[in-house]
């Protein structure tokens, strides 16, 4: 069995058109540190997080937008995230160092301070925990604070380096958004924002692990005994198949609490999912060429489909659109 993939060229190490004077290089010694300090809260990681965040929300108030609180909620939840990604950053500094895929980070590159950047780390979660108290109520930043340190302290620190099955019980953390949007709407929990929960912690494993096939040799380095690194590719493939089928009856399960709208959607989007793990499967099992860093890319659109879907529904419902046709 062979991985493909299609890469591209850029340009690296060009001379500068034009000579800069000294403004020119105190603008860009703030800027590039600025940088450096938000690629340690991992922005495009947070852009999903919060995507599953506003669809809990519009469901737990469903047929009522409210954009105050829900900006409320995602500035806390982008503070949290932010903060459990630059901890992660801080404890994962040496192998960062290692992986070819990381070895641009910050810490990596010691474009930050170590202390500096937990320092960062533990303000934003704090500064977290106190907003969403004071915008939502104690449920959504006491989970938030849960959140940061089952990343850093179950899945970073412990997990992470010694099972194979560190994705699947560390991805619980990806899952909390959804419980953190509905507590900030209602105060509580119920079995709705669970589900959400499911679907995603049970998205996470075939997503990450169709990634770390491509990085394998990254993570073996490393000694992080990602599933891909200690078994056969037949066999991480089969996993990908059984997780990909859990996620899509997890979102099943969540009809009867949305319309026909969400089930439209969760239905055609969970056809084409698994398709693609379905087809990896086939390939591998075959010896074929396979493109796993297909399925993880486009697990990405899946998750934001269906969410997406949700958001809609929960918004418009069938009753809407109905009184809007006739």
């Amino acid at each position: 069995m062979r991985i493909v993939e299609r890469g591209g060229h850029g340009l690296a190490g060009a001379p500068d058109a034009t000579p800069s004077n000294g403004s020119d290089t105190v603008w860009g010694l703030i800027s590039g540190k600025v940088l450096a300090y938000l690629a340690l809260t991992k922005p495009r990681v947070i852009e999903l997080l919060l995507v599953a965040t506003i669809p809990a929300m519009l469901l737990a108030d469903r047929g009522t937008i409210d954009f105050p609180l829900i900006l409320a909620t995602l500035f806390g939840g982008w503070m949290g995230a932010a903060s459990a990604n630059t901890l992660n950053c801080v404890v994962d500094a040496d192998i960062d160092k290692v992986m070819k895929r990381t070895a641009r980070r910050p810490l990596a590159r010691m474009a930050v301070p170590t202390s500096h950047a937990l320092v960062f780390g533990l303000v934003l979660g704090t500064a977290s925990f106190v907003w969403l108290w004071w915008a939502a109520n104690l449920l959504a930043g006491l989970l938030v604070l849960a959140t940061i340190a089952f990343y850093v302290f179950v899945y970073t620190m412990v997990l992470k380096r010694r099972t194979w099955q560190n994705v699947i019980w560390g991805g619980a953390a990806g899952c909390m958004p959804v419980l953190v949007g509905w507590a900030a709407v209602t105060g509580t929990i119920s079995w709705e924002p669970i589900v959400l929960f499911l679907v995603i912690f049970f998205w996470t494993p075939p997503h990450t692990w169709a990634l770390a096939m491509r990085y394998k040799e990254d993570y073996k380095a490393a000694g992080v005994p990602m599933l891909p690194v200690i078994a056969t590719e037949e066999r991480v493939t089969k996993q990908i198949l059984v997780y990909t089928w859990l996620t899509v009856l997890a979102t099943l399960a969540l009809v009867p609490a949305a319309g026909v709208i969400y089930a439209a959607v969760a239905l055609v989007a969970g056809a084409w999912f698994l398709l693609m793990a379905h087809q990896l499967y086939a390939g591998v099992r075959k010896g074929a060429s396979v493109k796993p860093l297909r399925l993880f890319l486009q697990s990405n659109n899946y998750l934001a489909v269906v969410f997406c879907g949700l958001a809609v529904d929960s918004v418009l419902g069938w009753d809407t659109i109905a009184s809007l046709l006739s």
